[in-house]
């Protein structure tokens, strides 16, 4: 199978209300045993919230976070790709994270969201080229 990306980036916020374990259980639930950088910052509202983030690069790690989206957000993407993909090859999904906290994956248009975004290798670097390579990964994903 092609690589499909250059790497891919998951983020969250953790907001000084939430339990950051919980929060942190929910990423590795989704991406398996992988470290994450912790940044503190201050929320608009001048709260301490942490910022949650990682970056996986391997085509297995691609297949397997994909894999367990499930096949509903799978056919989302599918059916949305122009919208998921720009006109620099970078791929674009939010997903609800209280409704990931529960284990349940759902597309988000809100901001408490896990934000997953990444380069696609997509050569020549043109975004009919990526759409077509994230295409054919989301359709053998879907068989």
């Amino acid at each position: 199978m092609q690589v499909t990306f250059h790497w891919i980036r998951v983020q969250t916020f953790c907001y000084a209300t939430e339990k950051q374990d919980l929060i942190e259980e929910t990423l590795k639930e989704l991406l398996g045993d992988i470290e994450f950088e912790e940044e503190i910052t201050e929320s608009e509202h001048g709260n301490t919230m942490m910022i949650l983030e990682t970056r996986i690069t391997k085509q297995k790690e691609f297949t397997e976070l994909f894999t367990k989206l499930g096949k509903d957000i799978l056919a989302y993407i599918e059916d949305n790709i122009e919208d998921r993909v720009d006109e620099d090859d970078m791929f674009y999904l939010r997903l609800d994270k209280q409704k990931a906290v529960q284990g349940i994956y759902e597309v988000a248009h809100h901001g408490d969201v896990i934000s997953i975004f990444g380069k696609i290798q997509a050569h020549p670097a043109k975004k009919e080229v990526a759409v077509k390579t994230l295409g054919e990964f989301i359709r053998g994903l879907q068989s």
